[in-house]
């Protein structure tokens, strides 16, 4: 008797423990909607269900990245937003950075009818010329943007589908070890998955895309992605404009160029350099630190907000790459 109730005390002991270790590993290890996600994936590309379950059972729902995006820079005014992307240091160092690849950036540039101080801007803005393209594991910002944020879960958890869905040869490395923004987007130029998939290019022809440590690759990537968005070689994209004191009201709801420069005079919004009249343009009004500035924007205004749609953003990539171009034109014609 006592044999029998020692074994059933070791018994109910293991069976006890093993509850106490078990349910916490299965809720840590199963995400919300990992199933159906891995199921779609697996149907899709043939990848084996079990691996895909192993990769997202070792993502992290992280705090930080949920706070990040509930903070944006893009809420700020542009009298705020500006001074962040427009310092000297950042300045001095696109130009720098021109100069130093400047035979390959235009060759690039030429091949897709590109600027090429706005493909320097791009990676200025984004990553500081590749010294900051984020901390976060890629993974870990996309399983907590695509399973645990319900404003934008179905954006983030289509971009964490494409990932997975992504061969090895248009990744920078394994897709547990890539690292990135809190929102997922990687490499110098920030290409989330998707812009991965669909512009990314193999411009240094290693069979290979790495928008990590290819600078042909990043740069060409970045030209691509503009091109494919409809840049207008040597089009205008943003000019300022002189509103009177009977300027007609407007409702602009993006960048999309809606009216001609003339009609925009018309209505009571002068240029302040030389347009052509019957360029199509919209009119972008920005809280600027000396009161609302007016601006008229162009096609090639419109593509940068494809990269992100806020204006200001936009506006940061073009001042930031007209003041890179200047500062590359100003120390060719001190060195003649």
């Amino acid at each position: 008797m006592r044999v029998t109730l020692a074994r059933m005390k070791e018994r109910i002991i293991f069976a006890l423990a093993a509850l106490c270790f078990a349910a916490p590993l299965a809720a840590w290890a199963e995400h919300p909607g990992q199933q159906q996600l891995v199921a779609e994936v697996a149907k899709d590309t043939g990848k084996n269900p079990a691996a895909l379950n192993a990769l997202l059972d070792g993502a992290k729902r992280q705090q930080s990245i949920l706070d990040a995006i509930s903070r944006p820079a893009e809420a700020k005014p542009w009298s705020e937003y500006r001074p962040i992307f427009l310092t000297q240091a950042r300045i001095d160092a696109g130009v720098a950075f021109y100069r130093d690849h400047q035979a390959l950036l235009e060759r690039i540039a030429a091949k897709y009818g590109v600027a090429p101080q706005y493909i320097v801007a791009i990676i200025g803005v984004e990553t500081f010329y590749g010294r900051n393209s984020g901390k976060y594991k890629v993974l870990d910002a996309l399983v907590t943007l695509g399973l645990y944020y319900p404003p934008r879960a179905a954006f983030f958890r289509n971009e964490l589908k494409t990932l997975l869905e992504l061969p090895d040869t248009q990744l920078g490395g394994s897709v547990d070890t890539l690292t990135g923004s809190y929102a997922g987007a990687q490499g110098w130029g920030q290409f989330m998955p998707s812009s991965i998939r669909d512009f990314a290019v193999d411009e240094d022809g290693d069979g290979r895309i790495d928008l990590q440590n290819s600078l042909p690759d990043i740069i060409g990537s970045v030209a691509n992605y503009f091109a494919k968005h409809g840049w207008v070689t040597g089009g205008p994209v943003a000019a300022r404009a002189q509103p009177d004191a009977a300027a007609k009201a407007l409702t602009v709801k993006d960048a999309t160029p809606q009216w001609t420069v003339e009609q925009l005079e018309a209505w009571g919004y002068g240029p302040l350099q030389h347009l052509d009249p019957g360029a199509l343009s919209s009119m972008q009004t920005l809280q600027g630190a000396n009161g609302p500035e007016y601006w008229f924007t162009f096609q090639n205004f419109r593509v940068i907000t494809t990269y992100n749609r806020s204006v200001m953003y936009a506006m940061a990539v073009n001042q930031l790459a007209q003041a890179i171009v200047d500062g590359v034109n100003n120390r060719e014609t001190a060195t003649r």
